[in-house]
Parts: C-alpha cells; sequence; structure tokens
C-alpha cells in the first residue's frame, strides 16, 4: 500500500495528482471524509469496486454512497426537486449522506435494486474535496469499517498493518473521526432520518 501525506489544511497539487492517476488507473483507496476515512474507487470500475465488496464482505444489497465535490455535481446524478434542493443547499458540505433518486448517468450495479435509488454526499473536507475536483468526478465510497466491527478505522498505521496489499492507495489527511454521517432519505414524500450520525438532524423532522 502506498501511502501519501497530504496537508489537511492546505493539499498540495502534486500529490492529489498522484492519487487522481492511481485512481484512474484502477486503484482502492482509503482518503479522509469530515466523518471518517473512506475506501473509495473511480465510479464505473467494476473490478475495483468488486475489491471493495471484498474488503468490507459486502453483499449486493449494500448501498454505495457516490461522494460529490459540491451540490451541482450532485445534482447530476440524483433527481432533485425545489423542496430537496433547498435542504441539500443548506446541508451541504457536511457529515450527511442523502437517498434520492438516481438519474440514468449512475451505473446499475450501485443503485439499490428495487428502489432505484443511490446515496450521495458531499464532504466538508479540504483533502476530499481537493481530491474530488481534481478527479472531476465523484468517488464510489464506503465507510473504511472492518467487517463484525462497528467503528472506522482511524489509525493510519493501524489501516497499513490490517489492509497491507488489499488497498493500493492510503491518502493520510491527518485525523477526521469516528462517527458516521446522519442518512437521509429524501426520495419519498418527506424527508425520512434513516440513521443518527454526526449532522444534526433536527432540521428534517
Amino acid at each position: 500500500m502506498q501511502t501519501l501525506e497530504i496537508h489537511p489544511r492546505d493539499p498540495q497539487p502534486r500529490l492529489l495528482r498522484q492519487a487522481v492517476e492511481k485512481i484512474r488507473a484502477g486503484a482502492v483507496v482509503i482518503y479522509p471524509t469530515d466523518s471518517a476515512y473512506a475506501l473509495g474507487c473511480q465510479i464505473g470500475d467494476k473490478a475495483a469496486l468488486e475489491r471493495i465488496r471484498s474488503i468490507r464482505r459486502l453483499d449486493d444489497r449494500h448501498n454505495f454512497t457516490l461522494m460529490c465535490r459540491d451540490l451541482s455535481e450532485l445534482s447530476s446524478y440524483a433527481v432533485v426537486d425545489n423542496a430537496s434542493y433547498r435542504l441539500l443547499r443548506a446541508h451541504t458540505p457536511g457529515p450527511y449522506t442523502f437517498i434520492l433518486k438516481a438519474t440514468a448517468e449512475v451505473p446499475r450495479r450501485l443503485l439499490h435494486p428495487k428502489r432505484k435509488t443511490i446515496g450521495l454526499r458531499v464532504p466538508d473536507n479540504r483533502v476530499a474535496l481537493a481530491l474530488l475536483a481534481e478527479l472531476d468526478e465523484p468517488i464510489m465510497s464506503v465507510t473504511l469499517v472492518m467487517p463484525g466491527e462497528e467503528l472506522p478505522l482511524a489509525d493510519t498505521e493501524e489501516m497499513r498493518e490490517r489492509l497491507g496489499n488489499a488497498v493500493d492507495l492510503l491518502i493520510d489527511g491527518g485525523g477526521c473521526g469516528l462517527e458516521p454521517t446522519t442518512v437521509v432519505d429524501l426520495s419519498g414524500s418527506a424527508p425520512v432520518v434513516l440513521r443518527q450520525g454526526k449532522g444534526r438532524s433536527a432540521a428534517f423532522d
């Protein structure tokens, strides 16, 4: 596993370019977000997706999240009405995952098999946002939680020890927490909080 130490407040463009080259070449990466470290890969990369499924031991029903750089990009991959847009604008970037009806831009294998929904979010983390801007498309992501465990991995040395060659690249952007995102389903007639996490949910009641 290669490691790139990227400054949490002033990400180095040269290192971001190296990371993006790896992602475009099929790499599975660990990178920081505003809630916890995540596993990610390029949006259309089926082989990398299956490697992430294997690491996490996820079945076909697990919802992946598209990590987007801003609300405009999110709107390209989700059907957003006026009411949802107002909620999204008020809570992005931030530690929220929103479940929305997907557009045709989203690969079918990423969708909820029955409801055709996808999880999307815009992280409030400078390294993640700089990486997404350099990549110029979303990263397909899941939280870095190992099978049978409740908390995500937070120590980068432990990540290297436990994951070894299963992951190609670790983007070390410093500490970023252990609390998962708050998950809000916006695909129905009214917002539904599916999981209370780091983001405050009172606005969706």
